[in-house]
């Protein structure tokens, strides 16, 4: 059955004029993304192999079994680059963030110098095979850059905080995850749009708590508790209404979200708040040290 496209600012002769005004308190499903470059480029990456599979096989036994192996190399190469693509753009998008584990992108530029140097030397040719690794290596690191080698922002903090952290904040992306692949189901664009939004609002709290590793007790069961539910209220409301197109269910469910973003919103607002508290703290406490030394300050 063909599905009617719409949003919450396209025409619907069933909505009322004022359910059409921008909402402030609402986020917009992209607000504060950018596009990723796991794309195009990368892309790309795993079709130029694909001619070495079909030449493979008309080659004798030694040229075949090389061919498929520099395919393999090449197709392994592409594979870390968009991990590590998308590892650096996580990296990038938090002010606190260790290295990761395994430089994805320097390992898949030698995968690429390997596999081309493989694929010529199935051809008989060691000089040839010597130049198309070195180059192949050359133009990937050029074309993809490095990974980050070093931690971003970790002066002063502590590693056992932000290691709690990344766990919670790993374990709260997955709920995420979970939610938005179970509304798939409900083939539904408004609600995707809807959980895209509340998941943004979420992430807005994952930052903080990031930034101030301190908030995660006060937060945890926002992380946990309230995700998880969420997650399991996503996974019946699409079983329901990918069946029966309940309304009911649906406007439940649409309910369901506003609450969490609304107290999600608040939350993140408070813990903010506490920081620039413990903020105001910490400088009057400097303020009275500074002053029985005799330092004259400037109130202004």
């Amino acid at each position: 059955m063909a599905q009617r496209y719409g949003g919450e600012f396209s025409p619907d002769p069933g909505r009322r004029p004022e359910d059409t005004a921008p909402k402030g308190a609402k986020r917009r499903p992209f607000e504060g993304q950018v596009r990723t470059r796991a794309g195009g480029r990368v892309n790309f990456l795993f079709l130029a192999p694909l001619p070495l599979a079909v030449r493979a096989f008309f080659l004798p036994p030694t040229g075949l079994a090389m061919t498929l192996g520099a395919f393999g190399l090449l197709i392994l190469a592409a594979w870390l680059t968009r991990e590590g693509i998308l590892a650096q753009e996580a990296y990038d998008a938090r002010k606190i963030a260790r290295r990761p584990a395994m430089p994805r992108k320097i390992v898949a530029s030698l995968l690429t110098g390997a596999g081309l140097a493989l694929a010529a030397l199935a051809g008989g040719n060691v000089l040839a095979a010597v130049i198309f690794g070195v180059l192949g290596a050359a133009l990937h690191s050029f074309s993809f850059g490095f990974d980050p080698l070093k931690n971003k922002g970790m002066e002063g903090i502590d590693e056992f905080q932000t290691d709690r952290v990344a766990r919670a904040v790993t374990e709260a992306e997955k709920y995420l995850a979970a939610m938005k692949d179970a509304v798939l189901r409900a083939k539904d664009r408004e609600i995707e749009a809807r959980v895209d939004g509340f998941a943004a609002t979420a992430r807005d709290m994952f930052r903080t708590i990031e930034n101030d590793p301190r908030d995660l007790t006060a937060a945890r069961k926002y992380l946990t508790v309230y995700l998880m539910g969420a997650r399991d209220a996503a996974i019946k409301f699409s079983d329901i209404y990918a069946r029966s197109r309940d309304a009911a269910a649906r406007a439940d469910f649409v309910q369901l979200l506003d609450d969490l973003e609304a107290n999600f919103t608040g939350k993140t607002q408070k813990l903010l708040i506490e920081d620039k508290t413990d903020l105001s703290i910490e400088i009057d406490v400097l303020r009275e040290r500074l002053a029985r030394e005799g330092v004259q300050l400037n109130r202004d």
